[in-house]
């Protein structure tokens, strides 16, 4: 075992948060698509602690070469284009984390990780999150916070929402939402109406009626 693979397995330093929400989701031994894997993380670390069978989506070659430093089954491609290539069910579980606001279609992108995997799991950046509101309210510029931290014209934002935005679309697309975890910028657990003013960032897990 390699030196990373150490510290991702016993410190969780190299893990962010929302991935460390999404890998309590997981079954352990399933089979998963961790679309916008960035450098690996979870996927490594979903392999040592679960020994999940995982594949991986990346669009940046940088990250695509630190996931294959890692041992990692990865392939260079975009979650707005490449997902129509998979078969129907190929997954478990479908992880798209802090990348559907980054998509061009995050409604197609939705309905194609719960087409190809038996559950989706994904996490966002909340911008009803009380600092946002305040940073609005009181500046009247674009916010930047820690889940939200470029500039607006450096950003890949393309498509930011809200908590109960996202409850709407589930509901409306006929999405079960199976399990929610929102957490404040100190990472505690929220749940229930607060959730959407005071959590930084949301996790979900999904499945279709």
């Amino acid at each position: 075992m390699n030196q990373t693979r150490a510290l991702v397995t016993t410190t969780h330093r190299d893990i962010r948060r929302d991935l460390l929400l999404i890998a309590e989701m997981v079954t352990p031994g399933s089979r998963l698509l961790d679309v916008g894997c960035g450098d690996g993380s979870l996927l490594e670390y979903l392999a040592s602690e679960k020994q999940v069978d995982g594949r991986g989506i990346e669009i940046r070659q940088s990250g695509v070469n630190a996931c294959v430093a890692r041992g990692l089954s990865v392939i260079q491609g975009d979650a707005d284009s490449d997902l129509p290539d998979y078969p129907d069910a190929a997954f478990d579980y479908v992880v798209l984390s802090l990348t559907l606001q980054a998509t061009r279609n995050p409604r197609k992108v939705l309905h194609e990780m719960l087409r190809i995997g038996q559950r989706a799991i994904v996490s966002f950046p909340n911008f009803a999150y009380w600092r946002v509101r305040l940073q609005l309210l009181l500046d009247g510029r674009m916010p930047m916070t820690a889940a939200l931290d470029d500039p607006w014209y450096e950003t890949q934002n393309i498509h930011l929402c809200t908590i109960k935005d996202f409850d709407q679309l589930c509901a409306r697309d006929g999405i079960v939402v199976e399990q929610r975890i929102a957490v404040d910028g100190q990472g505690k657990r929220l749940g229930g109406a607060p959730a959407n003013w005071f959590g930084a960032q949301a996790v979900y897990l999904l499945h279709r009626r």
